[in-house]
């Protein structure tokens, strides 16, 4: 690991697996000294199974309890489950996709559906996770928001977690981030040796300042995170960066195909980042055994991006009201 990486990763890395690792009502002092709003943002597409839950269990700690929390929205990203009305029964603000900045159309993947959260939220702060989380994550808002309400250099904060992987009821402790492991950590490594000390360059939890997350682009699909991990940081540069581990991360492992998709998502933003030598395909062919043959199939992974929010005319518009 480079010296810049290696100093980054022991200065910006913090801990909080458990609320006992955190000071609420410290934070709530802090969050209200800086005159902070806080918006959670839960991006969803068919996550009835989870999403109540986790909606519910949010609000009883950060609504209710400890008024860290002012906005907690959901962004149902076109479900055909009960997802919408299982996350507004559990106390959730629920928009649809479609109907955010009609004007701009919607576009399949869970990029759009964070892009347009920050046309449906206002917070000066916004905290995002996935909605398929399992098991006791209410530790997470409290640590992510940490860096950010108590170090006004940071912009924004990455979680970092185990990923245990659950495959046919059997679990391996540290099996999960496949497409880190395999894809996006050489990537990063080889293009960005400053981000080697990112642990989850990929992880679906983390937390940012409005300021600076208005201000970059965000790819539509499965390559948002590796794409604003890049842009912010060239926009704040390292030092605006930090990472907290959480403990343990569960949620619904994807089979190897799903993964494949993935990761080509992923390598397609990441090239699009990295300095254009030659043009590059936009697209995947994985390979499906039908019992007589391979049978490839081709998917899309070329990139398709949002502009920064700050540039959309509606956005602007509302910012000067």
């Amino acid at each position: 690991m480079r010296p810049d990486a290696r100093a980054w990763f022991a200065e910006r890395t913090t801990t909080a697996t458990s609320l006992a690792d955190l000071d609420p009502g410290a934070l709530l002092r802090a969050k209200r000294r800086g005159g902070h709003r806080v918006s959670v943002v839960l991006p969803a597409r068919n996550e009835e199974a989870t999403v109540g839950r986790l909606v519910a269990d949010l609000r009883e700690h950060w609504v209710h309890r400890v008024p860290l929390v002012d906005e907690l929205v959901v962004v149902d990203s076109d479900s055909t489950d009960a997802t919408a009305a299982v996350a507004r029964a559990a106390g959730a603000d629920v928009v649809a996709t479609t109907d955010v900045l009609p004007a701009h159309g919607t576009r399949p993947g869970k990029g759009e559906a964070l892009w347009k959260s920050l046309a449906a939220t206002t917070g000066d702060l916004v905290v995002f996770l996935d909605a398929d989380l399992l098991g006791d994550v209410a530790h997470y808002v409290p640590a992510l928001l940490r860096p950010l309400l108590t170090d006004p250099q940071v912009r924004y904060v990455k979680g970092c977690y185990t990923r245990p992987l659950e495959v046919d009821g059997a679990v391996v402790p540290a099996g999960g981030g496949r497409v880190t492991e395999l894809t996006a950590r050489p990537l990063l490594n080889a293009l960005w040796p400053e981000l080697a000390g990112v642990v989850q360059p990929l992880g679906g939890e983390y937390a940012g300042r409005r300021s600076a997350l208005e201000r970059v682009p965000f790819v539509s699909a499965y390559g948002v995170e590796v794409g604003l991990l890049i842009d912010l940081l060239r926009a704040g540069g390292l030092s605006s960066l930090a990472q907290v581990d959480l403990g343990s991360r569960r949620h619904t492992s994807q089979g190897v195909e799903a993964l494949g998709e993935m990761a080509g998502q992923v390598v397609a933003t990441v090239l699009s980042r990295a300095a254009a030598a030659h043009p590059r395909s936009g697209a995947l062919t994985q390979f499906r055994h039908d019992g007589t043959g391979f049978v490839p199939r081709t998917s899309d992974v070329a990139v398709d991006e949002r502009p920064p929010m700050v540039t959309v005319p509606e956005y602007r518009a509302r910012l000067a009201g």
